[in-house]
């Protein structure tokens, strides 16, 4: 399991570090504005989508059905239920697609109300949303050929995937922008063509365990039927944070200009712990746990979420204060240039600062819910979903109210709302507060569950665990509050001065929990798990 996660996570970093520098590329060529507002509200849709049900609900039902074939039935049943499988998953999507393409308008009208009244701005998310969405076809079936990998062991190539549609969005910003007369649409067909190519690029591999087969419709199928079940009820489950975000895109729309482009730029800094290692964890961990599940394996199955537990704690809960405590330095070094402006530096450090405080939420989450689907059960992370979901909800009209009588001048209160919305700068802070205390209901909940139905006993030693990392994680703020209190505006600092400070103080930090993590008693052989 320590070598899927290092495979997967090292694959994983090259794509959040390419996808970082897609960021940048955008920032720099198109700023913070109205075309990339639409822009990644357009993107944000089929990407929705994606986490949602290809590598949500899809893979969390899939992989555990697969496993059960693979250890139990012989190969050609396997290759059937690839063909199935395959043949089932891109008809409906290519209908769903092909509907969505065609209501496009009435799609954008629903996830972005605020650009109604804007028409340039609502004719370019309709014509990039219909680039962008065949994208859910072709990814979806590049999580199907991933999750066939997975479960032979193959966890880099899935994992390397990713890069190509960074690579894609970076040529397209760079390159194809300057040769369309409306520059915003070769981010849409970066994306169209990033999606065609994931596809193709898993072939090979498939071809190797000889799982390449012509796909057929099979929606009778016993397995194919298995795994639809379970699909329905992990919908939830699986992607509270994802429908959380969707939610935060409605409301972004009706606040100020470049507050869709603050907020995706804060999910970007997430995506590096949580990609890396959130995502990396309970994807490894999923085939192990069904395994010990099929073996009827109780002890196995305990200390293969304990393991999983543990690496995620000692990653996330640095992370957060890391993020926490250099988003500013962070943005500034990565994003102030070219057409992103100071302004746009202290928006998106309050959406880094109030999104980081929720990572160890978010991370603990992918390690439990496949605790549960790999034993079939689909229910329990519906229910805690669904709760997560209305907490935040409530919790953006709250904070929202409560930031908007703060903030907004007398005159704006006095008029009505939406328009008064639509004019303070800083209020997408709101959003990402709400979904950080969202997280942890859902976490709360999972946990709560899980204990309850006696399926996982804590293994001994957590007392030390937390206690070394309780210390390590505060010498690492001591250090990083020192830094910013020595250099404290990175606002004017000019672009080298930037990267060299930033460079030493995320040194200085990661060095110094690693070292009182290890002066503690913490050794590596604690993270080995067979």
């Amino acid at each position: 399991m320590l070598r899927g996660l290092l495979s997967f996570s090292s694959m994983t970093m090259v794509s959040r570090v390419l996808g970082l520098l897609r960021d940048i590329s955008i920032s720099h060529v198109f700023g913070a504005n109205v075309a990339t507002d639409a822009f990644w509200v357009a993107f944000r849709i089929p990407n929705f989508m994606r986490r949602m049900f290809a590598e949500g609900s899809f893979s969390t039902a899939f992989v555990p059905v697969f496993t059960e074939v693979k250890e139990k039935g012989t190969h050609a049943e396997l290759k059937e239920l690839m063909a199935r499988v395959s043949g089932t998953l891109g008809g409906v999507l290519l209908v769903v697609t092909a509907l969505c393409v065609l209501f496009a308008p009435q799609v954008a009208t629903v996830f972005s109300p605020g650009a109604v009244d804007q028409p340039h701005k609502f004719a370019l998310t309709v014509e990039l949303l219909r680039l962008t969405f065949p994208f859910l076809l072709f990814v979806s079936l590049t999580a199907l050929s991933g999750g066939a990998l997975n479960s032979f062991h193959r966890f880099g190539l899935p994992a390397l995937t990713p890069v190509i549609l960074n690579l894609c969005m970076i040529a397209g910003a760079w390159w194809l922008s300057k040769r369309l007369q409306t520059p915003i649409l070769a981010l849409g067909w970066a994306v169209f063509a990033a999606g065609i190519l994931q596809v193709l690029f898993q072939l090979p591999a498939l071809r190797q365990l000889d799982l390449l087969t012509k796909p057929r419709w099979g929606w009778n199928h016993p397995d194919v039927r298995r795994i639809m079940r379970q699909m329905v009820p992990t919908l939830f489950g699986s992607s509270v944070s994802q429908i959380n975000l969707l939610f935060d895109t409605v409301i972004a729309s009706l606040l100020i200009s470049g507050s869709q482009t603050w907020l995706s730029q804060a999910d970007r800094f997430l995506e590096l712990p949580l990609g890396v290692f959130g995502v990396a964890l309970g994807t490894v961990i999923l085939p192990s746990l069904s395994r010990h599940h099929v073996a009827t394996d109780h002890e196995g199955f305990s200390r293969a979420l304990d393991w999983g537990l543990r690496t995620t704690l000692l990653i996330a809960v640095p992370a957060m204060f890391g993020l926490m405590l250099l988003a500013e330095p962070l943005v500034a070094t990565l994003f102030q240039n070219g057409q992103f402006r100071p302004f746009d530096t202290r928006m998106a450090t309050l959406s880094v600062t109030a999104l980081s405080f929720g990572v160890p939420a978010y991370a603990m989450v992918k390690v439990l819910l496949p605790a549960f689907y790999a034993r079939k059960d689909t229910r329990t992370p519906v229910r805690a979903g669904v709760a997560a979901l209305i907490t935040n909800m409530l919790l953006n009209g709250l904070f929202l109210l409560v930031l908007y009588a703060m903030w907004a001048p007398s005159a704006l209160r006095a008029g009505p709302l939406l328009d008064g919305l639509s004019k303070v700068p800083g209020l997408h802070l709101a959003l990402g507060m709400a979904s950080a205390v969202a997280s942890y209901i859902n976490l709360l909940l999972l946990w709560r569950w899980l204990r309850q139905a006696d399926i996982y006993q804590q293994q001994a030693g957590w007392g030390q665990h937390c206690t070394r990392l309780v210390l390590a994680c505060a010498a690492m703020i001591v250090v990083l509050l020192l830094g910013r209190w020595y250099w404290p505006d990175w606002t004017q600092m000019q672009v080298i001065g930037r990267v060299w400070r930033l460079a030493l103080l995320v040194g200085a930090g990661g060095a110094t929990y690693v070292v009182v993590l290890f002066a503690t008693g913490f050794r590596l052989r604690e993270l080995h798990h067979e």
